[in-house]
């Protein structure tokens, strides 16, 4: 079963994305107030849980970005994780079609997201389930201080 996540979720969300986090080898510093606050207070992110008899089976979150070639928005889909305990059951694939459907009946233009390059084992599930890689564009980031220092 996929279902939206409620206030309630949070402990479980975190301790989901502490999963995906060690998997990837990268930091969390959120927690449950920050997804509180980000997830359930300002809504910048919508996030659905997957569970399998009552148990938590991964997540997935997204939220809106716009595309102004397009004039209509897209979701970008920023976490999808199953536990290894629950892969092979079809939860990835229901979790990349509910988000679909969420793009569809928004009439969102594209839904879009990002792999690491190392994780061949998704890279080709998302190619069997029909994306496309876009190699022409590079993804830039800031953060930190100096996202700060550009502000100034």
């Amino acid at each position: 079963m996929i279902r939206k996540a409620t206030e309630k979720d949070i402990p479980t969300l975190l301790s989901l994305i502490n999963e995906l986090a060690e998997y990837e080898k990268l930091n969390v510093v959120a927690d449950e107030k920050s997804l509180q606050e980000w997830i359930f207070e300002k809504e910048k992110a919508e996030v659905l849980i997957g569970e399998c008899n009552g148990s938590p089976a991964g997540y997935a979150v997204y939220f809106h970005n716009f595309s102004t070639f397009l004039g209509r928005a897209g979701l970008y889909l920023e976490d999808v994780y199953v536990k290894p305990d629950f892969r092979g059951n079809g939860f990835g694939k229901a979790f990349l079609k509910k988000v679909a459907s969420i793009a569809v009946e928004r009439n969102c233009g594209r839904m879009e997201w990002t792999c690491l390059d190392w994780n061949l084992t998704s890279i080709d599930f998302y190619r069997a389930m029909g994306a496309e890689q876009l190699n022409e564009w590079l993804l830039f980031r800031i953060t930190d201080e100096k996202l700060k220092q550009l502000a100034e």
